[in-house]
């Protein structure tokens, strides 16, 4: 009488640990996916708090620049109001002022143009980032929702023989590393961009510092001016 053997446990533990391997590669490549994503949103959050600072940067040059052009504005009525004082001291002076053509006024000191624009480095820097607005949509926690179906499935179709062969074989664990690389390709982008953007604020901050001590010699020039006027109109 002939007996077949039975299955030796080893074969059964080796089937079990295969897949367990395969389930835990399966669940590291999703958490490694799902990592790059939040930091991919995150990223995503920075660049959009980068141009609010930028914009906000702006603002507050345009506000430098109608300062120093008021500034500009009050020194240059000063000054007609000094010669007014100093043809009223003097009666010849009057006549003399009276049947004399009246100079020209010399028009206050202009620096750059009249609107303010922000330097271009960072005005190109905000609009870069600005195209991402969507990405950003798209992946914000409080908005996104992870799906790694048949869109991730079907992207597989797009890539080359070469790149196909790079990837899994599993259908599943190949969109999760699609999906890694797809983040971490435009992780790079966003860091760049970010660069852009710090280096553009750099140079509107110097901007703005140069014109600050601009700005700040003028109103002391005018502060003198204003008093010395005010010494000449007491003793008329």
């Amino acid at each position: 009488m002939s007996h077949v053997a039975p299955a030796g446990p080893g074969g059964a533990e080796g089937a079990d640990r295969q897949r367990y391997l395969q389930q835990e590669v399966l669940r590291r490549s999703a958490a490694t996916a799902d990592s790059t994503t939040r930091s991919l949103s995150l990223l995503y959050e920075s660049e959009r708090i980068g141009v609010a600072a930028s914009e906000e940067l702006v603002r507050q040059g345009e506000a430098l620049k109608r300062t120093e052009q008021m500034v500009d504005k009050m020194d240059q009525d000063l000054k007609t109001s000094q010669r007014h004082i100093n043809s009223i001291k003097s009666v010849w002076g009057g006549l003399v002022n009276y049947f004399k053509a009246k100079p020209p006024e010399s028009k206050p000191e202009q620096n750059g143009a009249t609107e303010y624009y922000g330097n271009t480095r960072l005005k190109e820097a905000m609009m870069s980032s600005k195209e991402q607005e969507s990405k950003y949509q798209e992946s914000h926690p409080n908005l996104r929702k992870l799906d790694y179906s048949d869109d991730d499935f079907s992207k597989a179709d797009l890539l080359s023989s070469a790149q196909r062969d790079s990837y899994p074989k599993n259908q599943q664990l190949r969109a999760y590393h699609q999906k890694i690389d797809t983040n971490l390709d435009e992780m790079s982008s966003g860091l760049s961009r970010l660069k852009s953007l710090a280096l553009g604020l750099q140079t509107e901050i110097e901007e703005q510092d140069d014109m600050l001590d601009r700005l700040t010699k003028k109103v002391e020039t005018l502060d003198v001016n204003i008093k010395n006027t005010d010494r000449k109109v007491r003793q008329l």
